[in-house]
């Protein structure tokens, strides 16, 4: 319990979770863009696939 206490009382330790939320919000959103931009592309390459198949 005395360790959770040093915790809460450590600005250092608050600025580390800080950090560390900021840094998952971060990826998160990358990783939303990201899908995205792959099905965007999945589309394009699977329409130029069906166009050289068809030629």
């Amino acid at each position: 319990m005395q360790f959770i206490r040093k915790m809460l009382a450590n600005n250092k330790a608050a600025t580390a979770i800080e950090y560390g939320l900021i840094a998952a919000l971060i990826s998160v959103a990358a990783i939303t863009a990201l899908q995205g931009v792959g099905n965007s592309l999945k589309t394009t390459f699977n329409n130029v696939s069906t166009s050289l198949n068809a030629a």
